[in-house]
């Protein structure tokens, strides 16, 4: 067994790593465990009883946190004309056609998010094996292909995260920085645990939601009672 280092030992002080906390508790560790010199991330795992292998047991979708991310999101839109100028208005980063797809097929893949109008679909589509793997493809079920892009990007400035089941059946998210407020993190959580539960696959079988853990980037899990989060 590797050999713990001080950090983590005293990161580890007066945390049972069996125990499972409310919610409420778990945040207030995570938070009092960050001991980075810089703004840690909080981030979620949600153990699903799910298999994404197949079709239908499949668990993607997007919400808006209620507190934001505390990041600066990257977004990039496939757009034209008066779109294009809608779509920089709304503080997008990177906004071109033909142009914007050449610099990816290049690697130049300097976004976070990406959104596409409908008209843009040609464009984008011969991305998919550039920008599909990196889960950067726009979707017209996560809002990304839309003709509204100025809303688009707006919701995705403003904290809207996007969350996809991994093969081993669990989500991961982040859900704000420890510079947030309890209350703000719990807020976020909710939100975030609730759209996954609204997201429950139809090929999802017995009890869906099977275990949840917290932490901050540079600090421990600390895990979670999911009945204090659904309630």
């Amino acid at each position: 067994m590797a050999k713990l280092s001080k950090k983590t030992k005293l990161a580890r002080e007066g945390l049972n790593r069996e125990t499972v906390y409310s919610l409420a508790e778990a945040v207030k560790l995570v938070k009092g465990k960050a001991s980075a010199k810089f703004d840690e991330s909080v981030e979620l795992a949600l153990n699903l009883n799910v298999d994404p292998r197949h079709a239908d047991q499949m668990v993607r979708g997007v919400v808006n946190l209620p507190s934001g991310t505390g990041k600066t999101v990257r977004v990039a839109v496939f757009a034209k004309g008066d779109k294009a100028e809608a779509a920089i208005a709304a503080g997008a980063d990177l906004v071109g056609a033909e142009d914007l797809a050449e610099a990816i097929l290049k690697g130049e893949i300097n976004f976070d998010r990406c959104i596409a109008t409908p008209d843009m679909m040609a464009v984008v589509g011969r991305l998919g094996k550039v920008l599909g793997p990196r889960g950067l493809m726009p979707n017209p079920k996560l809002g990304t292909v839309t003709a509204d892009v100025a809303s688009a990007v707006k919701s995705v400035k403003s904290g809207q995260v996007e969350f996809r089941v991994e093969k081993a059946g669990i989500i991961h998210a982040g859900v704000g920085k420890v510079s947030f407020s309890e209350d703000a993190i719990v807020a976020n959580i909710k939100a975030l645990v609730d759209a996954v539960a609204k997201a429950k696959p139809a090929g999802a079988k017995g009890t869906y939601m099977k275990k949840l853990a917290l932490s901050s980037t540079m600090g421990p899990g600390v895990k979670v009672d999911l009945s204090t989060v659904l309630a």
